[in-house]
């Protein structure tokens, strides 16, 4: 054996915090599940919430219908936060939770189960609170933008975070009170300059709001500054990924310093976590997403000088349906072989002094000074998000996008090029591919948070607790005082989510975002295939004597509208009419605005997995209304045995992701009008 081969290694950096996002179905299930994925060598818990509770409702509300359990964990009070980490010490553990609207609330509920394990341990309650380590996401912007669980207007919104940092900057000095969340931007369509100047517009809007609040003094910024994280989305061209996250850090470095005055080097390091992109997965050949899943989480990993504080991987299977946790381990396991049995972290950063890498983080740093500066303009990320600017403009980089992949002109491989395939034995079954969450589980919720209640306010002394909790919460959002406090009250005296977000939004009201499409261009208008779907459309109007109407709605509390906002914006360039009136609407304002609008087609989209409760119903609605004619399609990620059951219930067509060519479903919109008409079909089907 030779003497170098027997060298000592290099020393190797501290991995970053390795997460699954993960939660479903009960508290006690996703217990479960992270006890089995700390078994497995996760570093931290990532806790995903479902609709409801992100939105603030309790399990039994109407809106919750279909979509409790389905996304994440429903948590309705603190017993469900208590069962949540049961054997889970809190003080010792990093826990990231992706939470917006209703973060104050959820981290309220961790503070007290903390306290609660402490006095258990006979331990201090108040120094166990310290000790506390983790993220709660609380990026409220993005959420008008792309998301869509928001619960309260822009300025009670920003105040609920402002309220969060400076309670947290005193007494959780560990935790990460607010996360700006770039993530989902891209998935909205942000090109890397867009989601670098909106992510920065917007941490720049909650520096601004915590300093003018005064809450904090000013020779405390620096530790403001020091907890505010942030979480981006990594894509699959991950030289250009890599790139923007050095442009990040160089653009925080530099408005932490020169706009807040941070002299501190360690305040002003730029901290992030990071989930690769989830809905740029694919539905056909879902093995390729093995690939892409590793060459993402290289752009965040690769670069010392830029590396991910904490990483979480989604599973192979997602544009299927739910991950089991199979799947879940194998995505652990590809960030075990980086970190463990590669050298990465031997070495110092690969890139510095590369001239293409420069050149391209100098061109990502000048591309999104010019938005900031665009944005600035506008009086700031709030006001952008108010008018509608920032929201037009993803929807446009979407559209053109996606115009990119029907032309060719953006390869994905098994969508649009190399489409032929041997049969995958990883999908054989489609009904053993992916977890199913129990249709029980939502009757189980509801039945439990109403006995909850019951319980609670059968007992004379907790009903008056929480009564006054209420009335205290009502009283300070009327004025300027730290909500906190209130909220730990609420949480104490037994209340639930949706008792805690409903007396908020009595006192702040409610917001309906816009939704970007009208302002937005499509970007096929100038092709022939869109031409020829145009003079279909406007041809069977004539046959009908009436411009062709269509409704595209999403029904239940799922925010991810993006699917459905390019479909709008496409039939409306194929010369239909479009009734599109955002998100989370019931089944019942659906069905009200197809009378009410005469249309000749409903378009339902939902990405939830709540479409066997929410599509049936709306389809019964229609019946009633006298509406039965009018046929409905529906469009998200719906399993084949889903999309067969659907089609016997009445459903005319079922798109997934796989049916990526926009047009060509515009042609499938002509033929099933005309086909529910009577007249002939003169469209051509949809590949795929």
């Amino acid at each position: 054996m030779s003497e170098s081969s027997d060298a000592v290694r290099p020393e190797r950096d501290r991995p970053w915090v390795m997460r699954t996002y993960a939660g479903h179905s009960s508290a006690a299930a996703s217990n479960a599940l992270y006890r089995r994925n700390l078994d497995k060598g996760q570093t931290g818990l990532s806790v995903a919430f479902d609709l409801p509770t992100q939105t603030g409702y309790d399990p039994d509300h109407p809106l919750a219908r279909g979509e409790v359990g389905k996304v994440g964990v429903p948590i309705s009070h603190v017993g469900d936060m208590r069962a949540l980490f049961d054997g889970i010490p809190l003080s010792s553990m990093n826990t990231s939770m992706t939470i917006n609207a209703t973060a104050m609330w959820l981290l309220a509920l961790y503070q007290v189960v903390a306290e609660e394990q402490a006095e258990a341990a006979g331990e201090d309650p108040a120094e166990a609170v310290r000790a506390l380590a983790g993220t709660t996401q609380n990026d409220i912007i993005k959420e008008y933008l792309s998301r869509g669980t928001y619960a309260f207007p822009p300025a009670p919104s920003m105040r609920l975070i402002t309220d969060m940092i400076a309670y947290t900057v005193s007494e959780m000095p560990r935790w990460n009170p607010t996360n700006i969340c770039s993530y989902h931007l891209q998935e909205a369509g942000a090109t890397p300059v867009q989601e670098v100047a909106y992510a920065m517009s917007t941490a720049i809007a909650v520096l601004d709001a915590v300093r003018d609040s005064g809450q904090v003094p000013q020779e405390r910024f620096g530790d403001v500054v020091a907890r505010i994280s942030f979480f981006v989305n990594a894509g699959v061209r991950f030289v250009e990924e890599m790139c923007k996250m050095r442009a990040f850090v160089r653009l925080w470095d530099e408005v932490t310093r020169e706009r807040y005055g941070v002299e501190d080097p360690k305040h002003r390091r730029f901290r992030y976590g990071v989930q690769v992109n989830s809905l740029g997965l694919t539905e056909a050949q879902p093995e390729n997403n093995v690939q892409r899943i590793v060459l993402e989480m290289l752009a965040v990993t690769l670069s010392k000088d830029a590396r991910a504080r904490a990483v979480q991987l989604p599973a192979w299977n997602e544009a299927l349906g739910l991950p089991r946790p199979w799947d879940q381990q194998w995505s652990l396991r590809i960030q075990q072989v980086l970190a463990y049995e590669s050298d990465l972290l031997e070495h110092d950063d690969l890139f510095e002094g590369s001239v293409v890498v420069e050149a391209k983080v100098a061109e990502l740093v000048a591309g999104a000074k010019e938005e900031m500066a665009r944005i600035e303009e506008m009086g700031g990320a709030v006001p952008a998000v108010e008018g509608g600017y920032m929201k037009s403009e993803l929807v446009a980089s979407h559209a053109r996008r996606r115009a990119r992949i029907e032309a060719g002109d953006e390869v994905v491989v098994g969508v649009n090029r190399f489409e032929s395939t041997e049969p995958n034995p990883l999908t054989a079954d489609l009904t053993t591919a992916i977890q199913s969450v129990d249709h029980g589980v939502e009757a189980a919720a509801a039945e439990a948070v109403r006995a909850w209640r019951e319980e609670r306010d059968a007992d004379p002394a907790r009903r008056e607790r929480a009564a006054a909790a209420l009335d205290r919460l009502r009283a300070d959002a009327a004025t300027d005082a730290n909500l906190v406090p209130a909220t730990l009250e609420c949480a104490r005296a037994g209340l639930t989510t949706g008792e805690w977000a409903g007396a908020l939004r009595e006192v702040f009201g409610e917001f309906r975002a816009p939704t970007g499409v009208s302002g937005s261009v499509g970007a096929g208008a100038g092709t022939a295939e869109l031409t020829r779907v145009r003079e279909l459309v406007r041809s069977t109007g004539e046959d009908l004597g009436e411009k062709l109407r269509v409704l595209v709605g999403k029904p239940g509390l799922d925010g991810h509208s993006n699917g459905a906002e390019q479909v709008a914006v496409r039939a409306r360039d194929a010369g239909f009419e479009v009734v599109y009136q955002g998100i989370r609407l019931t089944p019942e304002q659906i069905v009200g605005a197809a009378v009410a609008e005469d249309v000749h087609l409903v378009g339902l989209s939902i990405l939830s997995g709540s479409h066997m409760e929410l599509v049936p119903e709306v389809l019964t609605r229609m019946r009633e209304a006298g509406a039965g004619d009018v046929p409905v399609i529906v469009g998200g990620i719906i399993p084949e045995a889903d999309a067969a059951r659907l089609k016997e219930l009445g459903v005319a067509e079922v798109f997934t992701p796989k049916d990526f060519g926009l047009t060509e479903i515009m042609a499938r919109f002509v033929d099933v009008i005309r086909s529910a008409r009577g007249l002939e079909p003169v469209g051509q089907p949809v590949s795929g």
